[in-house]
């Protein structure tokens, strides 16, 4: 198994989230989309404004390291227009995976109708440009039972209007890391959380992000049958290290 082909390594933090400039933090996005490169991962997930950078280096470079980015991150609050331009843009500027932040709110609060909107809308812009599209449905945030209900929701939107050789490029993704749970809970990826995952999402693939701090948790994960793992631990874990980091 060759680990490094699951991870996605992950940097979406703000300069202010950071600690530093701008200047500082588009150092630290740069020596990340390197690391991935020279690591050979999967994929880099950064920001959308990064994008550009990031397919530039990989050209350069001759790497076959794919661009992922976030959509309406970290909420996911926005109208569906503005999903949408997000999309279209991050599209233009060379990313091949969309990382939606799936309206959970809305969801929670019952409006069902516009999440099937977004998601059929946002699915159909991702695979009609070849892109990978997934569905962060913020699992911290949700009941188990909810859980089910919105894994279900997004699989039987996607088999209703899609075609089954499209089904690989449509995941279900735990978690943005960014949503703060009382008493420092697990904020995404925990066992328990990706088994209802993957039982309700089927045939749908399933991304773990938030929580996977070590190659074994990374390993257990593969096992139980994730095809992406979110981290901003790549190295580490490919390594077979521990790391403190959620995300």
């Amino acid at each position: 198994m060759n680990i490094k082909q699951y991870l996605d390594s992950t940097y979406l933090k703000t300069a202010s989230q950071a600690g530093l400039s701008e200047a500082e933090n588009n150092v630290v996005v740069e020596k990340a989309i390197e690391e991935a490169i020279a690591e050979g991962f999967k994929l880099i997930m950064i920001r959308p404004e990064q994008v550009s950078l990031a397919k530039k280096m990989i050209l350069e470079a001759h790497s076959a390291l794919l661009v992922g980015t976030v959509i309406d991150f970290p909420e996911g609050k926005s109208d569906l227009e503005t999903k949408i331009k997000e999309a279209n843009e991050a599209i233009e500027n060379g990313a091949d995976d969309l990382d939606f932040v799936c309206n959970y709110e809305a969801f929670k609060n019952g409006d069902i109708a516009l999440v099937k909107n977004e998601i059929l809308l946002g699915t159909q812009i991702g695979l009609a440009h070849n892109k990978t599209v997934k569905w962060i449905i913020e699992t911290a945030a949700l009941t188990d039972k909810e859980i089910i209900q919105l894994s279900a929701l997004i699989k039987n939107v996607v088999i209703s209007n899609f075609k089954e050789e499209n089904y690989a490029s449509v995941f279900v993704k735990s978690s943005t890391g960014f949503y703060k749970t009382e008493n420092d809970l697990p904020n995404g990826a925990t066992v328990p959380v990706i088994i209802i995952m993957l039982e309700n999402a089927s045939p749908l693939p399933v991304k773990a992000a938030g929580g996977v701090r070590s190659y074994e948790d990374a390993i257990e994960m593969i096992r139980l049958g994730v095809k992406r793992i979110g981290t901003s631990s790549a190295k580490a874990i490919a390594d077979g290290g521990n790391t403190p980091n959620q995300y």
